[in-house]
C-alpha cells in the first residue's frame, strides 16, 4: 500500500509564503527549548503525575495474571478479597491521578500558548515597519488567526498529550520487561513495520503541510486584497479576474489537503497493522513459551494484557505527532519573525540638528529594481517642503525613506548629521513622524486613542492636540466626552474624524519634523482647507515635509521637489518653478487649474 501514487495536485500551488521569513529548523528547535524552559517546573509535575498514573494502570493486568497462575497451578487459596481491594485501589489511584494528568496537562499547553501569542505579538511590533508594510495583510492575517488557531490544539493538548504518551509507552515496556522477561523481544517484531511507514510518512508530511500551509496565506491574502479594493475592483470592472484567481488559489490550496489527507489514508493502516502484529507474536511466541514450560500462563495472560495497552500510547504518540507536523508548520512560520533582525539600531547615534539630508539615495521593494534613484535632497530646519508629481512617481516612497520607514539600499539619508538607518525606532519617532492616509481607530477610549502618542498627557493636554485640529467641537458633544468608546463595536466615527484623532496624536508627539503623505486627504475640499488653516499653527517653526496631489499644498510651501521616475527634476518654490518654460511644475499648475 505504501507504494500507491498519490493523488494528482497542482504542482503550481505555492510552498512558501513570500513575504514574512518562515523559522528555520534551528529557530524553532531553539523557541521550544525555550518555551519548556520557562515551563519546567510545571512539565516535570506532569511527568510524575502520569508516571504514577501509568503504574497503578499496570496493576490490573498483573493482579489478573498472578491470578489466572494460581487458577492454572490449582491453588486452593486465591485471595479473592485481597485480589480485588488492590485492583479497586489500583483504579481510584489510576482515576485521579489521570484527571491530574489531564488537568495539568491543559493548563500547561494554555500557559504555552499564551506565551506564543504574546511573543509573536512582541516580536512583531518591534519589526521595522517597513518590513511590516511589505509583509501586506494577507500574510500577517492568517499567521495571527489561522496558523495561532492550529496551534492552539497543538499546545493545549498535542504537546502535553505527546509527552505523556512517550512516557506511557517506555513505562509500559518497562513492566513488560520486570513482569515477563522473555516476551519482551517479541514487541519489537512490528517495529521495523511501523518504523517503514512513519519513515514514509514524515518525509513527505513536513513540505505538503507546509504547501498547505502557504497555499491558505495566498488564499487569504488574495481574498483580504479584493475585499480591501472592492469598490475599485467593481470600477475597473476586475470582478471576474479576481474571481478567478481567488478560485485559483482555492483550488491549489485544497489539492495540498487532499495531498495531506492521502498520506494519513496510507499511514492509519500501517498503524492498525503494526497493533495486530505486536499482539498476534506476543499471543503466539507467549503460547510457544508456555508448552514449552519455559513462562506460566499468568505470565503469557500479563504480558497480553500489557502488550495490548501499548495500542494507546503507541496511537496518541503517532496522532499527536502528526498534529504536531500542521503544527510545526505554523509555529515555524510564527517564529519566523525572530530570524528578523530587530530594529536595534546604534543608540549611541543621536541627531546634532535638524537638518533633514538625502544623498545620492537609491531605494527599490525588489531586488534589481529601484523606486528612487540617485536622491539628493536638503531640508533645512523649519522647512516646509513638497513633493509632487505623477502618480507612481515615488513621492510616497521617498516620504517614507526620509520618515525613516525604510533604509536606502545606497545612499545615506540623515537626520542632523545622524544617519537614520542606524538609529533606534523610537530615537526616531521621537524626531520624526509620519501621517499618510491610512488612519486607525483602535478599540477602547477616545482619551485611550489619544494617549498612544504620550502616555503622560492630561485631559487638557489631549483637549488642546484636539482642538488644534477642529476636533474638539464633536468630541465634547459626545456623552461620555473623552470616555466614549470608540472603534469596533464602539461609536462609528466617520474617515473625517478618524483623521482627526491621527492628527491630534501627531500634535501629542510633538516631533520637530513631520512627514505627512497627503493626512486630509479623507476630507472633502472645504473641510480640508479649514484643517490645514489650523494645522498652519500646529506646524509653524516645524520641518514639513507634504506629499502633495492637491496643488494647493504645494502653492504653500517654501520649496518644492518635483519627482519623476524616481528622480527629483525640479527643486524651487512655486514662483520661481511656475514659470519655467516647458517645465514639469508649471506643466502640472496648468492642468490643475485647466
Amino acid at each position: 500500500m505504501i507504494g500507491v501514487a498519490p493523488p494528482a495536485y497542482d504542482p503550481a500551488a505555492p510552498t512558501t509564503a513570500n513575504t514574512l521569513p518562515v523559522g528555520a529548523p534551528a529557530t524553532v528547535r531553539a523557541y521550544v527549548t525555550e518555551l519548556f524552559r520557562r515551563h519546567r517546573r510545571a512539565f516535570l509535575v506532569l511527568m510524575a503525575v502520569n508516571t504514577v498514573s501509568v503504574i497503578a494502570s499496570m496493576a490490573g493486568p498483573w493482579l489478573l495474571g498472578d491470578l489466572v497462575e494460581r487458577v492454572s497451578d490449582d491453588a486452593r487459596e486465591l485471595h479473592l478479597p485481597l485480589t480485588v481491594s488492590l485492583f479497586a485501589l489500583a483504579l481510584v489511584v489510576q482515576a485521579v491521578f489521570v484527571q491530574q494528568v489531564r488537568l495539568r496537562g491543559a493548563m500547561l499547553g494554555e500557559r504555552m500558548l499564551a506565551d506564543l501569542r504574546e511573543d509573536f505579538l512582541v516580536r512583531s511590533v518591534g519589526l521595522p515597519p517597513g518590513i511590516l508594510e511589505r509583509a501586506g495583510t494577507g500574510d500577517l492575517l492568517s499567521r495571527i488567526t489561522t496558523d495561532i488557531d492550529r496551534l492552539a490544539n497543538a499546545m493545549r493538548e498535542a504537546v502535553p498529550q505527546l509527552s505523556i504518551g512517550v512516557v506511557w509507552a517506555l513505562l509500559l515496556l518497562g513492566g513488560l520487561v520486570v513482569t515477563v522477561p522473555p516476551l519482551a523481544p517479541a514487541v519489537l517484531i512490528a517495529v521495523p513495520l511501523l518504523m517503514a511507514g512513519c519513515r514514509w510518512y514524515f518525509k513527505r508530511a513536513p513540505s505538503a503541510y507546509r504547501s498547505e500551509a502557504a497555499g491558505y496565506a495566498a488564499v487569504a491574502a488574495a481574498l483580504a486584497e479584493t475585499v480591501d479594493a472592492g469598490r475599485t475592483v467593481e470600477a475597473h470592472r476586475l470582478s471576474e479576474r479576481r474571481i478567478g484567481l481567488s478560485d485559483r488559489r482555492v483550488k491549489e490550496w485544497t489539492a495540498w489537503e487532499r495531498y495531506t489527507l492521502w498520506l494519513r489514508s496510507v499511514l492509519f493502516p500501517v498503524i492498525n497493522l503494526t497493533h495486530a502484529t505486536v499482539l498476534g507474536s506476543v499471543l503466539i511466541i507467549g503460547g510457544v513459551f508456555v508448552l514449552h514450560g519455559w513462562i506460566g500462563v499468568g505470565q503469557l495472560t500479563t504480558g497480553a494484557l500489557i502488550a495490548q495497552m501499548l495500542v494507546d500510547p503507541v496511537n496518541l504518540i503517532l496522532r499527536w505527532y502528526d498534529e504536531l507536523q500542521v503544527a510545526q508548520v505554523s509555529l515555524a512560520r510564527l517564529v519566523g519573525v525572530r530570524d528578523i533582525e530587530p530594529d536595534a539600531g546604534d543608540r549611541t547615534v543621536a541627531p546634532d540638528g535638524r537638518d533633514v539630508h538625502a544623498d545620492r539615495v537609491h531605494f527599490g521593494y525588489r531586488e534589481g529594481v529601484d523606486v528612487l534613484r540617485t536622491v539628493s535632497l536638503r531640508v533645512a530646519p523649519g522647512t516646509r517642503l513638497a513633493l509632487v508629481g505623477p502618480s507612481g512617481a515615488g513621492k510616497s516612497t521617498l516620504g517614507r525613506l526620509l520618515a525613516g520607514i525604510y533604509a536606502p539600499r545606497d545612499g545615506h539619508i540623515t537626520l542632523g548629521g545622524a544617519e537614520l538607518s542606524r538609529m533606534p525606532a523610537e530615537r526616531v519617532r521621537s524626531h520624526v513622524a509620519l501621517v499618510n492616509q491610512e488612519h486607525h481607530v483602535f478599540v477602547g477610549s477616545l482619551r485611550d486613542n489619544l494617549l498612544l502618542a504620550r502616555t503622560s498627557a492630561t485631559d487638557a493636554e489631549l483637549w488642546a492636540a484636539l482642538g488644534a485640529v477642529d476636533a474638539d467641537g464633536w468630541a465634547r458633544a459626545l456623552d461620555d466626552g473623552l470616555h466614549t468608546e470608540v472603534g469596533s463595536g464602539g461609536l462609528a466615527l466617520t474617515p473625517a474624524q478618524a483623521q482627526q484623532i491621527a492628527l491630534a496624536r501627531l500634535v501629542l508627539a510633538d516631533p520637530h519634523t513631520l512627514v505627512l503623505d497627503e493626512a486630509t486627504s479623507l476630507l472633502d475640499p472645504r473641510a480640508a482647507r479649514h484643517l490645514e488653516r489650523s494645522l498652519a499653527r500646529v506646524l509653524d517653526g516645524r520641518t514639513v515635509v507634504a506629499i502633495a496631489h492637491r496643488l494647493h499644498t504645494a502653492h504653500d510651501a517654501d520649496v518644492i521637489a518635483v519627482v519623476e521616475n524616481g528622480r527629483i527634476v525640479e527643486l524651487g518654490s512655486h514662483e520661481e518653478l511656475v514659470t519655467v518654460d516647458g517645465g514639469a511644475y508649471a506643466a502640472l499648475w496648468r492642468s490643475w487649474h485647466g
